[in-house]
């Protein structure tokens, strides 16, 4: 039986994924990396750690595995952007990550600029560090990187892609292209006006290919062997979409990462743009592109890794679940974990994290239930969007990620948004999108009419007749996001 493998380079760590011809998942490998905080606002990776994570999890995987590889495909964290030396196969700096505000200065004068409907009519997205478009421009004007015929910039995907082939292919696909503020979603290019804006050479940019193809194949020096197509690419939030089969429009998915994305199928017709979310290119099968509107949260499960690593008050991830269980209620309290400040529908770079409402009865349990809280509340946030904006009525979420195991978050999800909650079998839908893309390519799946099939439900989660609770309880948070806006312009 055929097998297809998947990379999922997260922002904190590597997944390395198996799946059968029938859907089904045979195997799994993961591994952190270590992230790099220079200066405040500043977030750095090391790529030739995520390279070394990426090998080490694929020879864990090959491990188990005894049938054939038919293909591999990857899906990565989008926007971080990486600078190498095509020549020495090495990064020329750290990798700028998506969280990292250092650009923000910059994107003020473009707003200030009135730059900012150039860029939205073209890209479908707003003016924001988020993006890559302002890291590269930063790392032309402030790194080690030099403009020269070895220069390359990608996204990861675009690294590994480079990485697995030895070198031979300098590539990404339009989903991640679409991240980067210099690709025109309409034209299906990069777009020369943006490109002189930022003073990005396009001569160093990726060659842009659908996400379902043959980029290349791989390299003897990879975990994987020689020979094996890489076959299917996409960032990881338009991979989750299409590894959930919410492939129809209006089908719409919630990831819960490290942030929590809201994708919408919106089909083939690109929309307008719409107040407080993006347009992004859902994926492309080769026959032209789907597009999605998006909503990006930035810190959902980073405020679960804030609760363990920054304070202490859970010894690990999986603990959030039970101890949020044991509070009645939170006393009050509302978190806004506004790190990196507020994305969708706010987009305030100027936002910080708050916790408003505490008292003396304020403990351990009542913290991590108002932290399981905001990533419902932050969810419904860009749904309301969406809906406001004339988008398609949202009758069913699916959802995935590491904290959609909790049921508790779910049923709280289910009763803020008033519809049901679906739950997959298979959790790992963003690293399963990109090995069904990467199937699809190579034949093992022939049509989308058979990754719809793939998709089997693991647990529904209805509302529950509460909604003047749940709609006071959003007022309420929404008061407290009103707390944390604009506040490091008052440092």
């Amino acid at each position: 039986m055929a097998v297809v493998v998947s990379i999922d380079a997260g922002t904190t760590g590597v997944r390395s994924f198996a799946l059968d011809e029938n859907g089904e998942q045979v195997g799994l490998s993961y591994k952190e990396f270590q992230q790099h905080y220079p200066r405040p606002g500043w977030v750095e990776h090391d790529a030739s750690e995520i390279w070394a994570s990426v090998q080490a999890t694929l020879s864990e995987l090959m491990s188990t595995i005894n049938e054939p590889i038919a293909a591999v495909g990857i899906t990565n964290q989008r926007e971080t952007i990486v600078a190498w030396s095509r020549a020495s196969d090495e990064p020329l700096c750290r990798a700028i990550v998506w969280q990292d505000l250092r650009t923000s200065d910059r994107c003020d004068q473009l707003l200030e600029s009135a730059h900012l409907d150039q860029f939205r009519k073209i890209t479908g997205l707003v003016i924001n560090p988020y993006f890559s478009g302002t890291k590269i421009q930063w790392l032309l004007e402030n790194g080690d990187v030099q403009v020269n015929p070895d220069l390359a910039f990608g996204t990861i995907d675009s690294w590994l892609i480079w990485k697995l082939s030895g070198g031979s292919t300098h590539a990404t696909d339009a989903t991640n292209a679409s991240r980067t503020l210099l690709y025109d979603i309409n034209e299906g290019c990069w777009s020369p006006e943006l490109c002189e804006l930022l003073g990005v050479p396009a001569s160093s940019l990726p060659e842009v290919r659908p996400s379902a193809g043959r980029f290349d194949v791989t390299a003897d020096t990879t975990a994987l062997g020689a020979g094996i197509p890489i076959s299917g690419v996409a960032g990881d939030q338009q991979s989750a979409l299409f590894g959930q089969a919410c492939l129809e429009p209006g089908m719409t998915k919630t990831t819960y990462g490290t942030g929590s994305f809201v994708l919408m199928n919106v089909g083939t017709t690109c929309p307008e743009a719409v107040e407080g979310l993006l347009t992004t290119v859902a994926w492309d099968l080769g026959n032209g592109p789907v597009f999605a509107l998006e909503g990006s949260v930035f810190a959902t499960g980073a405020a679960i890794q804030w609760l363990r690593d920054g304070l202490g008050v859970i010894g690990d991830a999986s603990e959030i679940g039970p101890l949020a269980e044991s509070a009645d209620d939170t006393g009050g309290v509302f978190f806004v974990p506004a790190f990196a400040g507020l994305g969708s529908p706010w987009w305030d770079t100027r936002a910080r994290g708050t916790i408003i409402g505490i008292t003396g009865g304020t403990g351990r349990k009542e913290l991590a239930l108002a932290v399981v809280e905001a990533m419902a509340f932050q969810t419904r946030d860009v749904v309301d969007a969406m809906i406001q904006a004339g988008g398609m009525p949202v009758s069913e979420m699916r959802v995935d990620g590491g904290a959609a195991v909790m049921d508790l978050l779910l049923q709280i999800q289910a009763d803020q948004l008033g519809v049901r909650v679906a739950r997959p079998r298979i959790t790992e839908t963003t690293a399963q999108g990109a090995a069904m893309l990467a199937g699809l390519a190579e034949g093992i799946w022939t049509s989308t009419q058979e990754i719809s099939d793939a998709w089997q439900l693991e647990q529904a989660f209805q509302p529950r007749d509460n909604r003047r609770e749940s709609d006071a309880m959003h007022e309420e948070w929404l008061r407290a996001v009103a707390r944390s806006r604009n506040w490091s312009n008052s440092q």
